[in-house]
């Protein structure tokens, strides 16, 4: 008999899941509380910018974005050809500004790093950015070109892949309600009911993917899962393609053109709970900034203002993996602002371990207990 999974949730995380265990020929359900791709998947622009993001140093959470990076074209193949729908993953390249001459001094040692791992970046002047980025603010002194980087439309891809879901055979359950009870069997197995189901549902594995709510599964599995809501705000402007024609970064927003001549600005994050309305002072923040970089954009009124909550974890990086203890359970959530770049290798790793192969790239550092642990060492010093 095949392996039965139920996938908890039905952002970008839980339908890469869904889809690449289904592809795998196990028999999957998939249950979301509220409509797919809502919240973190619905506030992304879709960048693939393992470079433009992680400019430190080449840690494993490096590692894990350039391997999902790397896994892109295969994945997105796979997808479209699932679905015969395109996802729209445009090979733009990226470009990071900078404003001040100050900012670029330290550039070279990052340069130095990511090229080793297959960037091609290269440090560019005034004019060379003009040339990629004509309707950059004349005020801009230097940029760097990463040619590797890219992005998709992220709506089209929760799209494609739900299409190719339900081709595969997945069994939706959208709009379930609350999560009320989730139980892990000591004979095997797991079961969960959803407040608008009419029964329990049954597998042999679950994967939990269910982004900024994920905390509230600390009680069933004796986890710490300090996993809380970030509101991502995002806005859009009328566009052009010959205007903005690459991923663009600054130290204060983003920009990515849409083929649906849309140019998206994003993000400005804050704490606000599980509330995902927008602000004038959130968007604000993007328009003043869209204004100083292209002075194209002064007084031109945004298209569309909007915003989802992104699932943060305390040092920012996924919990990953089986749950110790737990081998009916994993973890596949907390991806913060990365779910769409993590979308393939988040699926190819919880495929593997569902199939009992070892985790390529090892995920040891994204364990979902470390903060448990980190928690009961902090528990013991406190009683001696």
């Amino acid at each position: 008999m095949p392996q039965t999974v139920i996938i908890l949730g039905g952002g970008i995380i839980g339908l890469s899941c869904a889809f690449e265990a289904a592809r795998r020929g196990m028999l999957v359900t998939l249950i979301e509380p509220h409509g797919l791709g809502g919240q973190a998947s619905g506030a992304a622009a879709g960048m693939l910018a393992p470079y433009s993001e992680n400019t430190e140093q080449p840690d494993d959470f490096f590692h894990l974005c350039l391997s999902s990076l790397q896994s892109y074209p295969e994945w997105i193949k796979a997808v479209e050809d699932g679905s015969g729908m395109s996802a729209e993953w445009v090979q733009s390249g990226s470009v990071n500004v900078f404003m001040h001459e100050a900012d670029v001094l330290p550039i070279q040692s990052r340069l130095d790093w990511q090229n080793r791992w297959g960037a091609e970046a290269q440090l560019i002047d005034a004019a060379q950015l003009r040339k990629l980025e004509p309707m950059i603010a004349p005020s801009a002194v230097a940029g760097v070109f990463t040619p590797k980087e890219s992005h998709v439309y992220a709506p089209k891809l929760v799209t494609s892949l739900e299409s190719a879901c339900r081709k595969l055979g997945v069994r939706i359950l959208e709009h379930a309600g609350q999560i009320e009870d989730v139980l892990v069997h000591q004979s095997g197995g797991v079961s969960v009911r959803a407040q608008a189901l009419k029964s329990l549902v049954h597998a042999d594995r679950l994967v939990v993917c269910a982004g900024a709510w994920s905390g509230a599964y600390e009680k069933w599995f004796g986890l710490s899962i300090p996993i809380h809501p970030i509101r991502g705000q995002i806005c859009s402007f009328g566009h052009d393609a010959a205007e903005v024609r690459h991923m663009v970064f600054s130290s204060q927003a983003y920009w990515v053109g849409k083929n649906n001549a849309r140019l998206v600005c994003g993000a400005s994050e804050d704490v606000s709970g599980f509330e995902t309305s927008v602000t004038e002072r959130g968007i604000g923040r993007l328009i003043r900034s869209s204004s100083r970089l292209f002075p194209f954009l002064v007084g031109r009124q945004t298209a569309h203002r909007w915003a989802g909550l992104r699932p943060a974890t305390k040092d920012g990086q996924p919990l990953l993996g089986q749950i110790a203890g737990m081998p009916s359970v994993i973890m596949a959530s907390g991806h913060y602002r990365n779910g769409i770049l993590l979308s393939p290798i988040t699926a190819l790793l919880t495929a593997d371990i569902l199939e009992g192969k070892e985790a390529k790239p090892s995920i040891s550092r994204f364990a979902p207990d470390r903060f448990t642990a980190a928690a009961n060492r902090g528990m013991a010093r406190a009683l001696r």
